[in-house]
């Protein structure tokens, strides 16, 4: 019986981006196409098949523990993105000042989809959400250096819209305009969540 069901919810990749070296630069330079393979979009700093663990699972084990990895891209929705640019008193929030790896449109509430959902796209590319981005202060000296005095509100006005990170399933390519399905997993909520 099948663990996961389509949904008649479809995204339209509107950006692509790859950051570098966010150790140095956080901000990510906008793509026209990014083929990924199952350690992700290899010129991407977060890529990879294992990474060393980051305070996102500092509960589970302690700072730099090998562990697989399932934060390759950062997905972020242009209709979050919106809501935080308003928040803020932006016109816009360019997706690149927060490093953003794939923008997409169509999903609504995507910060929350369910853990282990998936966006495919016909013929591949497969991405495994993990989980939700929390947002952080990092991108407020991007977005200052283009909005000045203004990314600071970036923590607060992300909280609850700031995307999720994602792992590659499928290899393909990512393509401005292509449309992914989403899909979620077969299973009730769990009876001890309050």
């Amino acid at each position: 019986m099948p663990a996961l069901k389509p949904t008649e919810y479809y995204a339209t990749v509107n950006w692509l981006g790859s950051v570098e070296d966010s150790s140095v630069n956080l901000t990510s330079q906008a793509l026209d196409s990014m083929t990924v393979t199952f350690s992700g979009y290899d010129p991407e700093y977060h890529s990879g098949l294992t990474r060393p663990s980051c305070s996102r699972v500092i509960q589970q084990y302690p700072r730099d523990t090998k562990i697989r990895n399932s934060r390759q891209l950062s997905i972020v929705s242009q209709e979050e993105l919106d809501l935080i640019a308003e928040t803020m008193g932006l016109e816009t929030l360019a997706p690149r000042l927060i490093g953003a790896s794939v923008v997409i449109e169509g999903i609504p509430d995507w910060s929350h989809v369910p853990p282990s959902s998936r966006l495919i796209g016909e013929g591949g590319p497969g991405l495994v959400i993990d989980m939700e981005n929390r947002p952080c202060h990092l991108p407020a000296p991007f977005i200052d250096a283009e909005n000045p005095g203004l990314g600071r509100g970036f923590k607060a006005a992300a909280k609850g819209r700031r995307g999720v990170t994602a792992s590659v399933e499928q290899v393909g390519t990512l393509k401005l305009g292509m449309k992914l399905r989403l899909h979620i997993p077969d299973q009730p909520l769990w009876s001890e969540l309050s």
